[in-house]
């Protein structure tokens, strides 16, 4: 079973990978965005986002979903940061994962932008990774996991 880090820890990845030829049925598979929107009940289920993907598409239904994975086919590919932030601005609170080929030196602006969890490609790493989440302990610009400045938390 894959391993993955959630919620600060290393656990065992519940969720089977999204597959385009599976029928979207099964509680325990991440759907692709197609998949998803064709879902006649969308509560408790899982979408993968991926770079091109429209976010607005699930707008609607951020109360239902259990978990929003966002793929990063690179890791000099940025958008799923943005994806990231638009959600938790818009009050996702689930389950919103980092998929793919990042690097272990984002995982920290991951954090900042709203990813609980994180399921890179190769998952034998995943201590030191999750070791990296602690690379910083102050940080000077607001963001999504801590809203207020620096310079206003010093006042």
């Amino acid at each position: 079973m894959p391993r993955l880090i959630k919620d600060g820890a290393v656990c065992e990845d519940g969720w089977l990978g999204p597959d385009p030829a599976t029928a979207p049925d099964a509680t325990d598979r991440i759907c692709t965005l197609e998949q998803w929107q064709a879902l006649a009940d969308k509560g408790g289920s899982a979408v993968q986002l991926e770079p091109g993907d429209d976010p607005a598409a699930i707008y609607d239904a951020l109360d239902d979903l259990a978990l929003v994975a966002i793929n990063f086919p690179a890791f000099t590919d940025g958008r799923g940061f943005s994806y990231a932030r638009d959600l938790r601005e818009r009050g996702y609170r689930g389950e919103l994962r980092a998929v793919g080929h990042f690097i272990r030196d984002q995982m920290s602006y991951l954090g900042r932008v709203g990813f609980n969890a994180f399921q890179p490609t190769d998952d034998s790493g995943l201590d030191a990774a999750l070791a990296s989440l602690g690379d910083f302990s102050e940080s000077y610009q607001a963001a999504i996991d801590q809203p207020e400045p620096l310079f206003r938390r010093r006042c």
